[in-house]
C-alpha cells in the first residue's frame, strides 16, 4: 500500500494556471480601462439628451459617439507619450479599442432600452440613474470575457501593452 501525503496536493481545477489568471487580471483592467471611457461618454450623450428631450435614438447615438472619443482620448495618451506619432498611435489604439468599446455600448445600451421607462425617466429620476449604472455594470461582466479572449489572441487590448510604462 502506498501513503500520499496529502499536505502537498493542489486542488486546481483542470487547466487553471497562472497565465489563465494573468489573462482574466488582464481582461478585468482592460475592461476597467474601457468602461471608464465608455462610461463618461455614455453618462455624458445621455444627460445631453435626456436634458434637451431628444428622442431616444439621437440620445443613443450621441452617447455611443462619445464613448468613443472618450475611451479613445483616454487609451491614446499614453501611446503618444511613448511618441507614436498620432495617425499611428490612433491606428494602435482603433484595433486595441473598438471590439471592446462596441461591446460595451451595445449592452450597455440595449439595457437602457429594455429596461421599461429608463430612457424616459428624466435626470431627476432614480429609474434613470438606477439603470444607467446597472447597464454599465452587466456591459463590465459581458466585456471581460470578450477582452479576455481578445488578449489571449494578441489582439483588443494586448496591442497596446508596450506603450503603457
Amino acid at each position: 500500500m502506498v501513503a500520499t501525503d496529502m499536505s502537498t496536493h493542489q486542488h486546481q481545477s483542470p487547466g487553471h494556471t497562472a497565465a489563465a489568471d494573468s489573462l482574466w487580471s488582464q481582461a478585468r483592467s482592460a475592461t476597467l480601462h474601457c468602461l471608464l471611457g465608455c462610461a463618461i461618454g455614455e453618462v455624458l450623450g445621455m444627460l445631453v439628451g435626456t436634458a434637451l428631450g431628444w428622442h431616444n435614438l439621437a440620445t443613443v447615438v450621441l452617447s455611443i459617439a462619445l464613448a468613443f472619443v472618450f475611451g479613445y482620448s483616454l487609451a491614446i495618451r499614453p501611446v503618444l507619450r511613448a511618441g507614436v506619432p498620432f495617425a499611428a498611435a490612433l491606428a494602435v489604439v482603433g484595433a486595441a479599442e473598438t471590439v471592446s468599446i462596441s461591446v460595451m455600448e451595445l449592452i450597455d445600451n440595449a439595457v437602457m432600452l429594455v429596461v421599461p421607462g429608463a430612457m424616459d425617466a428624466g435626470l431627476g429620476k432614480l429609474l434613470f440613474w438606477v439603470s444607467l449604472a446597472g447597464s454599465l455594470a452587466l456591459a463590465f461582466v459581458v466585456t471581460v470575457p470578450v477582452n479576455r479572449w481578445l488578449i489571449s489572441r494578441g489582439r483588443g487590448h494586448a496591442v497596446m501593452h508596450e506603450y503603457h510604462h
